[in-house]
C-alpha cells in the first residue's frame, strides 16, 4: 500500500513539473498558477476578517444586553419627572386638574389636593407608582371637608 501511494505521489509531482517547466506554455502555467494562489490567499484572508468582526460584534451584542439587564433604569431628572407624572393623572377627564399639586424630587412624587373619592385618591396614588421613575409616591390627597394632611 505505501509503495503505491508512493508511486501515485511520485506520478503527480511528475506531471506537474512537466506541466510548468513545458519550454512552451510553463512560463504562463507558472503565472497562472501564483496569481490564482494569491488571489486564494486574499480570499481567505478576507473570509477570516469578516468572521472575526461577525464574532466581534455578537459578543459586544451580548454583552451589551447583558448590561442591559443588570443596569438599573436611570432616573429622569424632576422637571422631565414630573411631566410625566401630570401626563399620565391628569389626562384622564374625570380627574380635577385644578383641584390637584405634583411635585417629584429625586423619584419621590407628592400628590396634593383634593379629589371627589376614596377609590379616585388610591388609584392615582397607584397609577403614579407605576410610572418608569418614580421610586416612591406621597400620597397627600383628601376628600371634601376632610383638613388636608401634611404628612404621613
Amino acid at each position: 500500500m505505501s509503495r503505491l501511494l508512493s508511486a501515485g505521489l511520485g506520478a503527480a509531482l511528475g506531471a506537474t513539473a512537466a506541466l510548468l517547466l513545458d519550454p512552451a506554455r510553463g512560463r504562463a502555467r507558472r503565472a497562472q498558477l501564483i496569481d490564482r494562489s494569491a488571489a486564494l490567499g486574499r480570499r481567505a484572508l478576507r473570509s477570516g476578517e469578516h468572521e472575526a468582526r461577525f464574532a466581534r460584534s455578537w459578543v459586544a451584542g451580548k454583552a451589551e444586553a447583558f448590561r442591559a439587564m443588570t443596569k438599573r433604569a436611570e432616573s429622569a431628572n424632576d422637571a422631565t419627572l414630573k411631566e410625566r407624572v401630570e401626563s399620565q393623572l391628569l389626562g384622564d377627564p374625570k380627574v380635577p386638574k385644578g383641584s390637584i399639586n405634583i411635585n417629584a424630587e429625586q423619584g419621590i412624587v407628592v400628590l396634593r389636593g383634593e379629589v371627589p373619592t376614596d377609590k379616585m385618591r388610591e388609584k392615582l396614588a397607584a397609577r403614579a407608582g407605576e410610572i418608569e421613575g418614580v421610586w416612591y409616591v406621597e400620597n397627600l390627597l383628601h376628600l371634601p371637608g376632610e383638613p388636608a394632611p401634611t404628612v404621613r
